[in-house]
């Protein structure tokens, strides 16, 4: 059997397991002509979006900070909205600090406000396995939120907790320079965006951010609660792990 050719067949098996039985009802040869061509494809942006860093900003010590480490530790105590009262842990951001991967939810939940670490309950091992799916291994991306603490009983964060956190998240993509990022449900597509578009309106289009192509699909934790989404989201992820490869190979 050809490398190639079992590269594949893992690969089916592992999204079998994970998006099932009607997702794996594909031909190899289907799979083989999608990789293929991958460099023929040309990705429509739909929307770009600049941002601007607020210049009262730069007089804060974190915008100094030239490495994810020095930023958490300049960041980590923070108490600028109500959230940094309530949380049990300041959850910053996991991952290759060089990565061309970047994963952004919403917020923390309970057990990554125990743990300090985003997306480790049961979304978060979802989350894992949709990366292994598509050949990726959590420890090749970054993964963060746009917001750092869990807001109580995991309600939504509020426009202006995010509006606070929001800067911590672009010195956070600035440092690790990703060349796409995929947004993890509604709340963190809109934030990042700064749209108000529905989840169904944002699935499947590329989007620009200061020059970084984005991506949106549906939240693990979404997933968990509605399997039917599933299919979506495996469709949305094909296409944004296609997205990063011609990326990767226009490079």
């Amino acid at each position: 059997m050809s490398s190639v050719k079992k590269y594949i067949l893992e690969s089916l098996k592992d999204q079998k397991e994970i998006f099932g039985d009607i997702l794996y009802e594909k031909s190899i040869n289907i799979e083989v002509k999608e990789r293929q061509e991958i460099k023929s494809d040309r990705w429509h942006v739909a929307e770009k979006t600049e941002v601007k860093t607020d210049n009262n900003l730069f007089m804060e010590d974190f915008q100094k900070a030239d490495n994810l480490a020095s930023l958490n530790d300049m960041i980590k105590e923070c108490q600028k909205c109500s959230l940094g009262k309530t949380r049990k842990s300041f959850v910053f951001g996991v991952g290759n600090p060089n990565a061309d991967i970047m994963l952004i939810g919403e917020a923390p939940g309970a057990d990554e406000d125990e743990q300090g670490i985003p997306f480790v309950g049961r979304a978060g091992k979802l989350l894992t396995d949709i990366l292994i799916a598509i050949n990726l291994q959590r420890d090749e991306v970054y993964i963060a939120n746009i917001v750092k603490c869990r807001p109580p009983k995991n309600r939504n964060p509020l426009p202006e907790e995010m509006e606070t956190c929001m800067p911590y998240l672009h010195k956070q993509i600035e440092l690790v320079k990703p060349k796409v990022i995929l947004c993890l449900g509604l709340v963190a597509s809109n934030a990042l965006l700064k749209n108000k578009s529905t989840l169904t309106g944002l699935r499947g289009n590329v989007y620009e951010l200061n020059d970084i192509k984005v991506m949106a699909t549906y939240h693990p934790a979404a997933l968990l609660r509605n399997p039917n989404w599933k299919k979506g989201c495996w469709e949305d992820v094909k296409k944004f792990r296609k997205l990063y490869d011609e990326l990767v190979a226009r490079n």
